[in-house]
């Protein structure tokens, strides 16, 4: 066990490299440092993730209850801590150096009613004002905190070895006991970040870790036996493998993906899995000779597309504090919808998804879509939630599009339209 003195100076100096370093995902920084830390225990390395974690998160409050620019990290580390209920003795035992106690009256006597709603809500200005007009005040609040609190840990069954059921006792018996998702029939939930990949049940590809709203995407998509599909930004894979069992692991599912990178931590999950229909495919472009190939071919296409992640600052609370190129993002997003639809045959679909909270990449790509391409239109998606047996209150949208949000349904923010191809 790391002495309390080491383990907050730790905590300070992950939380210094993480903000001096802000272009690298804040998860990979922190899985580097607990390798450069092996003497760290599990729990030792729980707590400086989530105090991290939670500094991401409440950054921006915290430097308004702090003072200045660009308080010291040691300074929002110990604010952190005496929000979350330390006492100032227990912060100066366990390495503060600062006045513990100056700094806990100080936040007594903070008056918060005068601070700015983005501030309150710890978002940036810009993002703060992207998000106002689309929810009522009262409910644009539960999002903001919703936001701010840590995610839970989902997880996808692997239907093609194992239940629901059975997975849930197998991981029951190796001390990781888990709940159903209430909306995806695969889903199992847990609420705390502890390892998971070193269970012999992930070794034996009877899961993979998948935020519930988006194991709900490939159920839109609807898969049947024999076809041809396509994962038009498969990434690292985590719908491509779903797409896959709901398959069969039949017919041909094609995963496509500009960077060799990602698509190459695919290929060990899919050893891991069984699944034998999945070929991926680096593309160069959108009109690379693999998509001119397939063009009116393909029965479904996923475009889950690159996004701005908002919907996931709970698990990725250091995206929001990075810059934004909006118009840039949502062009690329137009062009990657536009590329893929050539794919879908006639009376194919076209399911367009990301995990943000932003219409503008969302209804409106969607919309500007349609209005290019009439021989599109939109499937409702309650038709198809009917169909799968699912009951998701408040997410479909009045054209019948899918919104979800972490303070609704207890999962990432996420959207999704089903299109279909007329002739």
């Amino acid at each position: 066990m790391t002495p309390p003195r080491a383990l907050f100076r730790r905590t300070v100096e992950l939380a210094a490299q993480i903000f001096a370093d802000t272009g690298r995902p804040a998860d990979r920084q922190i899985e580097h440092f607990f390798r450069k830390h092996r003497d760290m225990g599990r729990n030792d390395r729980g707590f400086v993730a989530e105090t991290v974690y939670g500094l991401l998160r409440q950054r921006r409050l915290l430097t308004a209850l702090v003072g200045g620019e660009t308080p010291a990290p040691e300074r929002l580390v110990a604010t952190y801590l005496l929000e979350s209920g330390w006492t100032a003795q227990a912060l100066h035992q366990a390495g503060f150096e600062g006045d513990a106690q100056g700094l806990k009256e100080r936040l007594q006597r903070f008056d918060r009613t005068v601070l700015p709603a983005a501030v309150v809500a710890n978002l940036p200005d810009s993002l703060q004002a992207l998000l106002e007009p689309q929810l009522p005040r009262d409910e644009l609040w539960a999002l903001t905190a919703a936001l701010n609190e840590p995610a839970t840990v989902d997880l996808r069954v692997n239907t093609l070895k194992a239940s629901r059921n059975d997975v849930a006792l197998r991981l029951g018996r190796e001390g990781f006991a888990a709940e159903q998702t209430p909306y995806s029939p695969v889903g199992l939930r847990r609420h705390d970040r502890a390892p998971l990949f070193g269970l012999q049940a992930f070794k034996d590809g009877l899961f993979e870790v998948q935020d519930e709203a988006s194991q709900l995407v490939g159920l839109l998509v609807e898969p049947r036996r024999g076809e041809r599909i396509v994962d038009f930004c498969a990434g690292a894979g985590g719908k491509t493998l779903h797409l896959g069992a709901l398959m069969s692991n039949t017919g041909t599912l094609y995963a496509f993906d500009t960077s060799a990178k990602r698509l190459g931590q695919l290929r060990p999950r899919l050893e891991r899995t069984g699944l034998s229909n999945i070929r991926p495919i680096v593309i160069v472009a959108g009109r690379d000779q693999h998509v001119r190939r397939l063009m009116d071919k393909i029965d479904r296409v996923l475009v889950d597309a690159p996004c701005s992640g908002t919907g996931t600052l709970r698990r990725n609370p250091d995206i929001k504090w990075r810059p934004l190129d909006l118009a840039v993002l949502v062009q690329t997003q137009k062009d990657i919808l536009a590329s893929a639809a050539r794919l879908v045959k006639p009376s194919g679909r076209l399911v367009y998804s990301t995990c943000s909270l932003l219409r503008q990449e969302n209804e409106e790509v969607v919309a500007a879509f349609l209005a290019a391409a009439p021989q599109f239109q939109r499937v409702a998606v309650d038709e198809i939630l009917r169909r799968r047996h699912l009951r998701i209150p408040d997410a479909v949208t009045p054209v019948g599009e899918l919104r979800l949000y972490p303070h609704r349904h207890g999962t990432d923010g996420f959207f999704a339209a089903v299109l279909e191809r007329r002739e």
